[in-house]
């Protein structure tokens, strides 16, 4: 036999010096979910080994994930009731603690990148990630809601915001919001392809942020759908986003690997919480072996395209790299 493949895998130091994809920590983003308060910090059922964080909680997480070199963060506020409204005005309230999180982490950490999540959802007592009128999603007149919260964001010390919502044209908006307020810096990592999936979950029981009526269905994308994202790609990126993003990631895998081959902008991949906790519970039964089988999971995202992944395995990860 002339061609053995067997032979570029003989030793550990020749598979490696043949690797072809290669997973870095600082290619990793790990969510912090917030909450008001002092002394909080209460695991997320549905996601073991994820807890709901006041500002000194998440000031001492975020120093801890720095001693692994894990930098990136991606923050989610879990908002009370009685702060909610139809237009989720607390979003840009100069007394919301999820600006104040941010600002602190920045004047504490500043080498650290934080990423917000742009959406109505978490303030809004509907539940939606747009604007309800009479049961309808009312695209434009959400369209300046974002606006208004990304400038927040901006301003409170984000570096790069997150339109997690779907909006049409919310890119844009944004976009032309953020430079006209004098931040011109600030990327947009816009959630490009977000599928209506089944895997959210853990997530929505983290912030209680789920739909008080019907579904978002509306907005989010059809998961029979591929050459769809195309589209959304397009007008992202024609918008000015900085970043393409796909969510889920294991379970669209082939989305990320269709984004990445047409488009050159740094494609994102949320591991979203539902994907995580199927293997967190796997791994708790004894079925199979953590420290195995997530790095694993984290190099197929990358193999499938990502060059940024949104992972609650990011803090373990880096442990186990640092080991």
């Amino acid at each position: 036999m002339l061609i053995r493949p067997r032979r570029n895998r003989r030793s550990e130091s020749i598979r490696s010096m043949v690797q072809e994809t290669r997973l870095d920590v600082s290619q990793l983003v790990y969510p912090l979910f917030l909450v008001d308060g002092k002394g909080i910090k209460n695991e997320v059922s549905s996601l073991p080994g994820n807890y709901r964080l006041s500002m000194d909680e998440a000031l001492r997480t975020v120093e801890e994930c720095l001693k692994l070199n894990l930098g990136n963060f991606i923050l989610f506020p879990s908002i009370a009731e009685e702060l909610k409204d139809k237009r989720a005005t607390y979003s840009w309230n100069d007394e919301n603690f999820y600006l104040k999180v941010a600002g602190s982490i920045k004047r504490e950490f500043p080498d650290t990148t934080l990423i917000s999540d742009v959406a109505m959802d978490p303030y809004s007592s509907d539940g939606h990630d747009g604007y309800v009128i009479e049961g309808k999603i009312d695209n434009d007149k959400t369209l300046p809601i974002l606006a208004n919260m990304a400038v927040a964001q901006a301003q409170a010390g984000f570096d790069i915001l997150g339109p997690s919502d779907m909006m049409d044209g919310r890119v844009r908006a944004i976009r032309e919001a953020l430079d006209d307020a004098g931040y011109s810096d600030t990327g947009i990592m816009s959630y490009t392809a977000k599928y209506a999936s089944a895997f959210y979950g853990p997530f929505r029981d983290a912030l209680d942020s789920a739909p008080k009526a019907g579904d978002k269905k509306t907005y989010q994308m059809n998961p029979a759908n591929k050459r769809e994202a195309l589209i959304e790609a397009d007008l992202d990126a024609a918008e000015g986003a900085d970043f393409l993003m796909v969510k889920p990631a294991l379970n669209y895998l082939d989305v990320i690997h269709l984004l990445r081959e047409h488009s050159q902008l740094p494609i994102a991949a949320y591991h979203v919480s539902g994907e995580c906790a199927m293997l967190i519970a796997a791994c708790q039964k004894g079925w199979l072996n953590y420290e195995q089988a997530m790095p694993e999971v984290l190099l197929s995202i990358k193999r499938a395209g990502a060059d940024v992944i949104i992972t609650y395995f990011a803090r373990d990860y880096a442990a186990l790299v640092k080991r």
